[in-house]
């Protein structure tokens, strides 16, 4: 087992860092990261960003030790991120959210691919008006849907927070993207039937969609972390209804932010992360669960993943706790595990736990770089992480890092 600090300032126990690349000075990496093997043969990863001014960066990662910059797409203006992004084939999904409701543009852009270095809009979705901020989050890994968190322009919630809510869009025709279903908690928009759902006092972070997930393994389930909502399995066989089959909701007493929701299915389990989303701990527990979901109907939580102190990390500066994870997307070029998961936790770098035994989890493996330069953090933060089928790991600070190469050593 290697354990301690490595000599480039990092911490770390069974990782080492392959390769780095700083994304020429615009570190900011949001939480979308899409691998694509091109017609000759390179690996060139995609890269969403935080926030303005850059929308998306091109990375031939071919060689792992040297990544490249190929190329960077500016965003439309200043007040809005990309944030999310996907990729099938030679067509790339990005997300828009503008940074207040009723700005425009924002929604869902699909670009041609082909050619890495060149980027080509296909077609532009429109989700702006006046209670929405567009897309924040999206998911696409067939080729023919997107399934995505966004406000829309016919959509009024009943709380300015709760302005997102689940979309199915059809991109079978990239040229012509067409909404066929949606989705809402009940008594989130004005009009509905049913009451406004309880607010959380002390962390209200809305009741809407993060992470809006559909698996070929059940394509009539999608899986939905509603931030404080909960956890929603929902029955997506008739894409044009979806109708909800269970909620998991832990907060309160919990702060709240239910982000992923990735499902083990040969064991019948999820794997469930809160996200941080304030600096110092202030709303900690984040942690990552460990879910029976062996009954749909009635999903309990068995487990969590060990994470360190945060009496400690609290200290180190920036946001500690759960994020994204490896999603096991079902592609040619993502690494699927039914035991390991990978995840980024801010201040407390990648870390990857063995849930081989679900009531207890072991953490096999970490790596926290040093604190990059020009982070007003203070300390890495880790916002997202994709591992490819060669088990690579590839990871992105959210400020200032830039892209981090990884590898599993033990």
């Amino acid at each position: 087992m290697a354990t301690g600090q490595t000599a480039n300032g990092a911490v770390a126990k069974n990782m080492r860092l392959i390769g780095h690349t700083d994304l020429g000075g615009y570190g900011n990496g949001g939480e979308g990261l899409a691998l694509q093997t091109t017609k000759d043969g390179r690996r060139v990863l995609y890269i969403a960003h935080e926030s303005a001014p850059k929308n998306f960066s091109v990375v031939d990662v071919s060689d792992p030790r040297t990544p490249s910059l190929l190329t960077q797409i500016d965003l439309p203006h200043r007040d809005m991120r990309s944030n999310s992004l996907d990729a099938v084939g030679d067509v790339l999904a990005v997300a828009y959210q503008t940074a207040r409701r009723g700005a425009s543009p924002a929604g869902l852009e699909l670009f041609d691919i082909s050619d890495p270095s060149t980027p080509k809009s296909i077609s532009f979705l429109d989700r702006s008006g006046p209670h929405s901020r567009g897309v924040h989050c999206l998911w696409f890994v067939d080729g023919e849907y997107v399934h995505m968190s966004s406000g829309a322009p016919d959509f009024t919630p009943t709380v300015p927070q709760d302005d997102q809510f689940y979309q199915i869009i059809d991109v079978r025709h990239p040229s012509r993207p067409e909404e066929v279903g949606r989705w809402w908690l009940p008594g989130t928009r004005e009009g509905d039937d049913a009451p406004p759902p309880t607010r959380h006092t002390a962390f209200d972070t809305g009741f809407r969609p993060h992470n809006t997930n559909v698996y070929p393994e059940r394509p009539d389930r999608a899986y939905v972390g509603y931030i404080d909502g909960g956890v929603i399995i929902l029955d997506v066989s008739d894409l044009s209804q979806p109708q909800m089959i269970s909620r998991l909701d832990y907060h309160p007493p919990l702060p709240g932010f239910t982000h992923t929701v990735l499902p083990l299915f040969e064991r019948e389990l999820l794997v469930v992360t809160d996200e941080a989303t304030r600096p110092g701990g202030e709303d900690w527990p984040k942690m990552t669960w460990i879910i029976n979901a062996s009954e749909e109907t009635n999903p309990v939580i068995v487990g969590s993943l060990p994470l360190p102190s945060v009496e400690i990390f609290a200290q180190y500066g920036g946001r500690f706790g759960s994020h994204n994870i490896h999603e096991n997307q079902p592609l040619p070029t993502a690494f699927h595990s039914e035991t390991l998961v990978f995840g980024a936790y801010f201040n407390a770098g990648v870390r990857v736990h063995d849930t081989t035994d679900p009531y207890h989890p072991e953490e096999i493996g970490y790596y926290v770089p040093e604190a990059p330069a020009g982070s007003h953090a203070g300390a890495t933060q880790m916002n997202d992480v994709y591992v490819d089928e060669n088990r690579l790991i590839y990871a992105i600070d959210r400020v200032a890092g830039g892209l981090y190469i990884l590898e599993l050593t033990g």
